[in-house]
């Protein structure tokens, strides 16, 4: 048997005997499927004087091997000392709560997460008694995280990487800038020609679509593509094809919208200023405005009209695009978590390195955009 706090190990059995069979209370802790202990931090090193059956399966120890100890021997190798010094300070500065997700070791010797929670248990002066802690194992859920983690770094290097081989090849055709202009503008109306047909495509499909739902799906689908022409119409009819006005494109954009909605009772409001942008970052961030201002229109006048405002500035090294509206506000709005609308919105915001805020205006809903001015060339 291990070395123990022989006065801990009794009186873990006195705390045991303190509860008969027929407390409800006892029984249902020595039972529950949830591992559980109790440590009292009255005892030099504040040993486990209680551990549920639930415990001993998780962790593979016998009782014997458990009352007495400290909880520090479930710790091994990979533990974080940051995570065990934070557990320290929780009962040495008596928190309330503490929760938090450590790596421990089962017997056999095999490691698990373990989501624990720890609290203190008072007497009627406020004195700390005992510890009580649960632990959940969380393995599985932590391997899926990892798996996530490592999916969408892939996928951001691979973003990355296209967007400086974009980058590069903006670069080295600089130096040949009225020819790239010539060819660009080429490649442009062949782009544009493709778009229409397209939404052409997706628009008579939407309207011979006997079911509602893909109708929606696919006039959705169609805003998008919209979105893109109307990128690709901003950024090509200048000379400087590398820079593309985000204000303009705002301005051009969310006139369309509510326009071809036929929604005469909404207000629109535009307090622009001219903000350029490299060109590369053009259809990511025209799709974030597309996305929101297509929100506001469908969803957030359904009753009523209103005021629909879209604010394009630089401020404090960012350029900043506000919607703002005073329709139904969150959740009532179609951005809610979750929805393919927002999962688009954030996938773009990580690619241009955005950060965007939702938040109710009182009344309706204010989304924020602000992306860093090393993507930005602000026109002074």
């Amino acid at each position: 048997m291990p070395d123990r706090n022989e006065e801990a190990y009794e009186r873990g059995a006195e705390l045991d005997r303190e509860h008969l069979p027929g407390d409800p209370f006892a029984a249902a802790i020595r039972r529950t499927r949830m591992p559980i202990i109790i440590t009292d931090p009255r005892q030099e090193d504040n040993p486990v004087v209680f551990a549920n059956d639930a415990f001993l399966e998780l962790t593979g120890y016998g009782r014997d091997e458990v009352i007495g100890r400290n909880c520090r021997f479930l710790q091994g190798p990979d533990t974080d000392p940051a995570c065990v010094a934070e557990i320290r300070r929780a009962i040495a500065e008596e928190w309330e709560q503490f929760r938090g997700d450590i790596l421990n070791y089962r017997k056999d010797g095999t490691a698990f997460w373990n989501a624990l929670f720890m609290s203190p248990v008072r007497d009627e002066t406020g004195e700390i008694l005992y510890f009580f802690a649960s632990q959940h194992d969380v393995t599985a859920s932590k391997a899926r995280e990892q798996t996530m983690h490592e999916r969408a770094e892939e996928l951001e290097d691979a973003v990355d990487r296209r967007t400086r081989e974009l980058q590069a090849s903006i670069e080295e055709a600089r130096a040949e800038a009225r020819a790239k202009t010539v060819l660009l503008h080429e490649v442009d109306h062949r782009v544009k020609n493709n778009l229409q047909m397209i939404g052409s495509l997706i628009q008579m499909q939407a309207k011979r679509t006997s079911d509602p739902a893909a109708a929606v799906a696919l006039r959705s689908v169609l805003s998008r593509v919209e979105a893109l022409a109307t990128v690709h119409r901003r950024l090509y009819q200048g000379d400087d094809v590398s820079r593309f006005d985000v204000a303009t494109f705002a301005c051009d954009l969310a006139s369309d919208l509510v326009s071809a909605a036929g929604r005469a009772d909404i207000r629109l409001e535009l307090e622009l200023e001219p903000v350029e942008i490299s060109k590369d970052k053009a259809a990511p961030l025209a799709l974030v405005v597309s996305e929101l201002v297509t929100n506001a229109v469908q969803h957030a006048f359904r009753d009523r009209g209103g005021r629909l405002l879209v604010r394009v500035r630089p401020e404090e090294g960012e350029l900043v695009i506000g919607i703002e509206d005073d329709g139904v506000g969150l959740p009532g709005q179609e951005l809610g978590r979750g929805s393919f609308g927002r999962t688009v919105v954030e996938m773009l915001s990580r690619q241009l390195q955005a950060q965007v805020r939702w938040e109710t205006a009182d009344p309706g809903t204010r989304i924020t955009v602000r992306m860093p001015r090393t993507y930005v060339e602000v026109d002074q």
